[in-house]
This record gives C-alpha cells, structure tokens and sequence, in this order.
C-alpha cells in the first residue's frame, strides 16, 4: 500500500512541477478541468488498448485520439457527442491534449460514433478499467467493499419483462431446472457464464424510495462494487428488474479476481434463501455504515462523470458510456486518496 500511496504522490507532484508548464507552452494555458482531464489521462495509457490500423486506403482515424477524447467527455461531464465535437474545435487546449492539432484534423460525428461502436463491441473501457485496479492493488489490501445498484434511465422502448422459472424441486435436477443463483453456485460456473445469464435488456425497473414511495424508470441497472476511498472496482450492468440478489455472486467473483478484500458489505436487497443476512453485532453494525461510500460514489458518477446523460442505446453502448465515466471516476478517486508534497504533513511527536 505504502508504494502505490508514494507512486501517486510522485505522479501528482510531477504533473503540477514538470508536465503542466511543458503542456500549456505546446496547448495554451490549461484550466482545472484540462488539468484533472491530464491527470486522469496519464495513468489510464489508453494507447496499449487501441491497436492502430493499417492497410491499403484512406487512413483510419485515430481510435487512441478519439479514446482520449470519450474519457474528456466524462471528465468534464459533456452530455452529447456533439457537443464533445464542438468543443474539440474550439478548444486548442483539450484537442492538443486528445492528440489532435488543428481543428480540421477532428473527425465528423459519424466516425466517432463509429469508433464509439467498436468500443462498445471490444469492451474497450471495461478492459482498461480491470487493468487499472488490477495494477493499482497488486500490493495492497481492501478493507470494506461496499455493493449496491443504481438506476440508470434510457431513452429506449423498454422489453417485456419475462418472469423467470419456477426452479424443479426433484432431486436430480439439470442447470435450466434450477434458479439462476443456483446455478451461479455450481462447482465449475466461471464468472462468464454468470454474466452471460443475466439479462441484458432495456425494460421498466422499479425501487422503493427514501420516503417508502415506489419509484419507476425504464432503462437498466448498474451494479457496482466501491473499495475504500470511493474507488469503483467492479461493474455490471443488467436489465432494470433484475433483483439485486442475482447479480450479488457474479459481482463478488469479479473483485475477488481483482482485489483483495476483508468485509463486503450489502443491503438487505442482496439477501435470498442462499444469501443470508447474519444477525450483525454492535462493532459490525458500526462497519456496516462504511456501506454509503457506494451511495456517494453512484452519485458522483451520475453528477459529475456523464452517468446522468445516456443517449445511446442497446446494452453494450450504455456500458461502455458509462464505464468511460467509472474510469475518470476510478482515477480520480485514486488521486485523492494520495497526497502530494505540497499537502500538508500531520505533526509528529
């Protein structure tokens, strides 16, 4: 932990003293939201994701430029693509830091659309985020990881919802004869599997509010697994009636291949007849509390990294918008968590 902690804190110096000054002689001067848009950039090296093309014809455009551009949109919280356009043009700062150095050389709106769809397909975003935390907590231990869901609207036509499978209750039972917990719990089910088998469409979700009231919205539900210090570690996406429980195990597998951790932490929406809620002792239920770091870190996402402004559709879309905002997000937590040199140091005896 200490080495990632002076790893950071090393990079947070280096931009401020060494990198800032060199970028605003080249791009112009950068404000605060060019220079958290570089810091965020620098640790994601979005170039080992995006292979460059090749071949006979007109040169593709560049999809590590247009990456870059995508997690700016989320940094800076930018509702449209359009808009990200717009500003790419207008901007010589932001569009020097996307690797772009004349107005003219930004693409049109149907290529980035393009590459935002061969993102989408080759789980650009998701891929990147696994290899940020995999990296960031190769050498250090998670003490609470606090899991929970959030309702994500869409502008789409929602699906019927289809009403799953009573599970047999005969002895001898085959995998589709069981309920998809069960199945979850097979010796042998990968992690794969088990998000292959949750719904993935667009359909009407319902939850029940603060005030008891229900509350309903079409699109789908985003569930995330938060480590210490509102750092996103794991995420899935799934129709918006799925129920919580079924998406407790596949979550748990995905940061246990990540991180490791001491307590997870869930609200009693994650209990099933193979979930059981423990009877909590007065210490437990006081570490229960670190639960709303998850709550927190939903509503960042949503206010400030683009998880509020969902126009494209289909599943692998809306992940791949929103897990362009969990890296900027991820990242921006981690650098929090690490003071710099110029923080100020707690007295010593």
């Amino acid at each position: 932990m200490n080495s990632l902690l002076q790893l950071l804190s090393q990079f947070g110096n280096l931009l401020q003293k060494q990198l800032f000054p060199v970028l605003e002689e080249a791009t112009g001067e950068l404000g605060e939201g060019h220079q958290r848009f570089v810091g965020i950039l620098s640790l994601l090296q979005l170039d080992r994701f995006t292979a460059s093309q090749s071949g006979p014809g007109r040169r593709p455009a560049s999809r590590a430029n247009i990456a870059r551009a995508f997690v700016a949109k989320a940094v800076l919280d930018i509702p449209m693509t359009n808009a990200l356009r717009d500003r790419l043009v207008s901007d010589p700062a932001l569009r020097g830091l996307c690797g772009w150095q004349h107005a003219g050389e930004v693409p049109g709106k149907w290529t980035f659309s393009r590459a935002f769809q061969e993102f989408a397909e080759s789980e650009l975003p998701q891929r990147v985020h696994e290899a940020l935390i995999q990296q960031a907590y190769q050498d250090r231990l998670v003490g609470h990881i606090s899991r929970d869901a959030t309702a994500i609207e869409a502008r789409e036509k929602a699906q019927p919802s289809r009403a799953p499978k009573k599970p047999s209750r005969k002895k001898n039972r085959k995998p589709e004869e069981m309920s998809r917990i069960e199945r979850q719990l097979l010796p042998g089910t990968t992690l794969a599997q088990m998000i292959e088998d949750l719904p993935g469409v667009c359909d009407k979700g319902c939850k029940t509010n603060s005030k008891g009231s229900k509350e309903w919205w079409i699109g789908y539900k985003l569930h995330m697994d938060v480590g210490d210090g509102e750092v996103p570690l794991s995420c899935i996406l799934t129709s918006a009636s799925v129920h919580d429980s079924q998406v407790a195990i596949p979550l748990a597998t995905m940061s246990a291949n990540r991180v490791t951790n001491l307590y997870d932490l869930m609200d009693r929406g994650y209990q099933s007849q193979h979930i059981v809620a423990p009877v909590m002792a007065p210490h437990e239920q006081v570490r229960f509390r670190e639960r709303t770091t998850v709550e927190r870190v939903n509503s960042a996402l949503k206010d400030g990294f683009g998880g509020r402004y969902v126009r494209v559709r289909g599943h692998a879309k809306v992940m791949a918008h929103l897990m362009f905002g969990v890296l900027a997000l991820t990242v921006d937590r981690l650098l929090r968590t690490c003071p710099t040199e110029s923080d100020p140091q707690p007295a010593t005896a």
